[in-house]
């Protein structure tokens, strides 16, 4: 196998083509270069290089080596560098995951803010509920995520980072669209309602049921995307329950209305991720985020 000091004699009289100018830019004499040419022809198994007292020309051989060189000799130079940004933070991959709704916002502005800090770092995206997210971040598959909580504070460390208005979604033309005031409960007392999964949905039905009394019998469909919520209602299959980043979506068909005794910033989104992590480039990205709330 050659040398890395093999290719840069090689690259020098290649550059040069002529030994004793390329022995001079390397600040050694003539004779051993010209050993250390002869030693990586050998080991190549081809004449790179046509030489005799006057001149020195590149064999065809030796013109297509060099761009292999030349590129052998840059990755050789930067690896020291990439390894120490890796271990700095500054360089390598973050695995995020993500819940449909925040792509609805809060997504760009992280992967803005990464991107422009951190040019080096490549960002993998996966679309995920919560409780996936849970254990994608459990196995290692994902160093980061835009989750709903509640989490486990033994395992998990969290960070809020964006707070919306909960909404209700009726279909358009629906007769709480006129009542000319926020709806209240007793509003939709006899309405049907599509409400989050209890399971897939966890975070949404948990906050629905304890800031709205509703009426169980009256749920017609449990579905655990607000995407999907929102396309029943347009299909006039009842209200929902909807962050207020849903209006974003554009859907023809809904209407979205303000409810009445709620909190401004009731829904809540969080960054999350394992507490025993050691990634650098996670933490790299926290620090980046420390501030970022929406």
């Amino acid at each position: 196998m050659f040398s890395f000091q093999q290719l840069r004699g090689f690259v020098a009289v290649a550059e040069e083509l002529h030994f004793g100018r390329a022995a001079d830019r390397l600040q050694m004499t003539q004779p051993p270069l010209s050993r250390t040419i002869q030693k990586l022809e050998r080991v190549v198994g081809v004449r790179l290089l046509d030489r005799d007292n006057r001149k020195v020309v590149l064999t065809p051989a030796g013109i297509a080596f060099l761009t292999e060189a030349r590129r052998l000799l840059t990755l050789a130079e930067s690896a020291p560098n990439l390894a120490r940004r890796i271990a700095d933070g500054a360089a390598g991959i973050i695995r995020i995951g993500f819940t449909a709704t925040s792509a609805l916002g809060p997504l760009t502005t992280v992967l803005n803010v990464i991107e422009q800090a951190l040019p080096d770092v490549g960002i993998d995206l996966f679309e995920l509920v919560t409780r996936q997210q849970i254990d994608a971040l459990a196995a290692g598959e994902i160093e980061l995520g835009l989750a709903r909580p509640p989490f486990d504070e033994r395992v998990f460390a969290s960070r809020p980072l964006a707070r919306e208005r909960l909404l209700l979604a009726v279909p358009s033309g629906h007769r709480l669209a006129y009542l000319g005031r926020r709806v209240l409960a007793s509003d939709i007392a006899n309405e049907p309602l599509i409400m989050p999964s209890s399971t897939e949905a966890h975070y949404f039905y948990d906050l629905v049921v304890r800031l709205v009394p509703i009426s169980h019998q009256n749920v017609i469909h449990s579905v655990s995307q607000a995407l999907t919520m929102v396309w029943l209602v347009a299909g006039g299959r009842g209200v929902a329950f909807v962050p207020a980043s849903v209006t974003q979506l554009g859907i023809d068909g809904v209407e979205y209305l303000e409810l009445g005794g709620l909190p401004d910033d009731s829904v809540e989104l969080c960054l999350l991720w394992l507490r025993e992590s050691r990634n650098a480039v996670l933490a790299s990205v926290l620090d980046l985020l420390h501030d970022v709330v929406i």
